[in-house]
């Protein structure tokens, strides 16, 4: 990071400590990031692309200030300026793949997800291998997206 990037950060300190009271919602902050981008969008006075770089860099160290300040506070349940703090223990994760017969069903059925696909691309009818046709299953597409690096 520069050396002005940190001198802002410095200056900046207590300001954002300070940025919102209370009263401020989560529900606010929401509708106040919509209705910045819809005046960058709608107002035509700066590039759209650059201040969506702008916010993509900035989101990056809010996000990291933020991972790192959670790993400083206390273990105990506290609210402040309206927004509870909650400590929470980590889920419990089985290991299922220490049963042979779970790890077995496993692989039958990842080999079936394979064989679905072939079906699915294939112009000729497919049989698994106790004879029975396998069906051409529907598909469905993800939401697109924008990835941006940096």
């Amino acid at each position: 990071m520069g050396a002005n990037s940190e001198s802002f950060l410095q200056l900046r300190e207590q300001e954002i400590a300070t940025l919102y009271d209370a009263t401020f919602t989560k529900k606010e902050a929401q509708s106040v990031g919509i209705n910045l981008a819809k005046q960058i969008i709608d107002g035509g006075n700066v590039s759209k692309h650059e201040c969506l770089a702008n916010l993509v860099r900035l989101n990056e160290v809010i996000s990291n200030a933020i991972t790192e300040l959670k790993e400083s506070v206390s273990d105990e349940k506290v609210t402040i300026l309206g927004v509870e703090f909650t400590p929470m223990n980590g889920r419990t994760m089985y290991n299922f793949k220490e049963d042979e017969l779970w790890q077995s069903l496993s692989n039958k059925l990842k080999q079936r997800e394979e064989l679905l696909k072939v079906a699915l691309k294939s112009d000729e009818i497919i049989f698994d291998a106790d004879g029975c046709e396998v069906p051409k299953i529907s598909t469905s597409n993800s939401k697109s997206s924008l990835t941006i690096k940096f």
